[in-house]
């Protein structure tokens, strides 16, 4: 099968939607498929991969680099229209998502789509528009999006009744989550890490792998541990591993508060080393409201991480509540309670871990998603070719 995947989101941006594709990418390259993927340029960087190809793009610097794209190339164009495609998947509902949508139906090929974000969690990056007119607009586009394409997918079942709730009637919508690239985890040293930072083999590693953004959540998960690392006598550290405007911050934060000894920053992490990180944990924690899955969790617990996080859309969908981990409410003292207990009984931290292990491997890999969103495409083109070809 050849397949076109158009996103305004990939290498070398080190966030989900890049992740997701690249997951996906390899697992159907190595089942024999050809992909070929249109994003943003970013420059300075070149692509190893020769089936990558770039539309014009604005770099853009507000928060974080985020370079936007120009969805019109005549380059492009000639490249595009010489492809022998049978499916288009878009990533997005706007700029290089339009692209997609031109392309599909002039190639008279279904379109996929995926709605990867809760675009009311984000409002906050169009700096000059009031949230909530910023997050409507962007909701009412993905909306009129998503009901022009053939099949969407949502990456967490929650996901897919808060789209209906927004006015998507299309019919078809599957929860296909990205899987974990198994081949990054391979091998993970627990006291690597540990040594480097000097975690001492009797100390609770709590870890956070996260954007240190504001729909992140990150300053209540702050909060909410203070009062834990604040006491002297714990042996327990905060490993925090992600950057992101608010890093300083939260630097700032925990000197005010006096626990500058037991957080650490590790800063952002190549990919091929972040195994390491998670195998040092001992606790995941989390608190972001904004997730449509959240990979790092299915990640960590991949890695065997027990965890305690807020319980939100994308998130309760991975996690079993008291199965291998907590999912509490946005309340500081609940939060800390949770992670208190995990703390304090290393019998039922192992427990969970294990359970977060068996539970990522039955249904988060790569493999077992790339197979099923593999059919999803097949399915998709039967459907098209019953409607728009006989």
């Amino acid at each position: 099968m050849n397949i076109a995947i158009f996103t305004n989101n990939y290498l070398p941006n080190p966030y989900g939607v890049s992740g997701s594709i690249e997951s996906f990418r390899k697992q159907f390259e190595k089942a024999g498929h050809r992909v070929f993927i249109f994003a943003p340029g970013w420059k300075g960087y070149k692509d190893e991969n020769p089936n990558v190809f770039r539309y014009p793009s604005v770099d853009i610097k507000f928060k974080i680099r985020f370079p936007l794209a120009i969805p019109y190339s005549r380059e492009l164009d000639r490249v595009i229209s010489k492809l022998d495609l049978d499916i288009i998947h878009s990533q997005h509902p706007n700029l290089l998502g339009t692209a997609a949508l031109k392309w599909a139906r002039k190639k008279n090929i279904p379109l996929v789509f995926t709605w990867h974000t809760l675009y009311n969690q984000y409002a906050h990056f169009a700096k000059f528009i009031p949230k909530k007119i910023a997050a409507g607009y962007m909701i009412k586009k993905a909306v009129r999006y998503a009901n022009q394409c053939d099949q969407i997918i949502v990456p967490t079942e929650s996901v897919k009744e808060i789209i209906r709730k927004w006015g998507v009637d299309n019919e078809n919508i599957e929860a296909i989550p990205t899987g974990v690239e198994e081949e990054f985890y391979q091998n993970a040293d627990r006291n690597l890490m540990r040594k480097k930072y000097n975690i001492k083999d009797g100390e609770v590693l709590l870890l956070l792998v996260s954007r240190l953004t504001a729909e992140k959540n990150v300053e209540f998960l702050f909060h909410a541990l203070t009062p834990t690392l604040s006491q002297r006598e714990r042996k327990i550290r905060f490993l925090v591993v992600g950057g992101g405007y608010l890093l300083e911050k939260f630097k700032k934060f925990v000197i005010k508060e006096n626990i500058g000894d037991k957080v650490i920053f590790a800063g952002v992490i190549e990919k091929n080393k972040i195994k390491n990180y998670y195998a040092a944990g001992d606790i995941f924690v989390y608190a972001s409201k904004s997730e449509t899955q959240g990979m790092i969790i299915s990640e960590a617990m991949y890695s065997g991480l027990p965890i305690v996080a807020v319980n939100a859309p994308g998130i309760r969908d991975l996690v079993e509540n008291k199965v291998n981990g907590f999912l509490v409410s946005e309340d500081k003292n609940e939060f800390a309670e949770a992670v208190n207990k995990l703390i304090e009984d290393k019998n039922l931290r192992e427990k969970f871990g294990r359970e977060s292990g068996r539970i990522a491997r039955e249904k988060y890999t790569d493999k077992v998603c790339a197979e099923k969103m593999m059919e999803i495409y097949r399915k998709a083109i039967e459907n098209y070719d019953l409607r728009f070809r006989n």
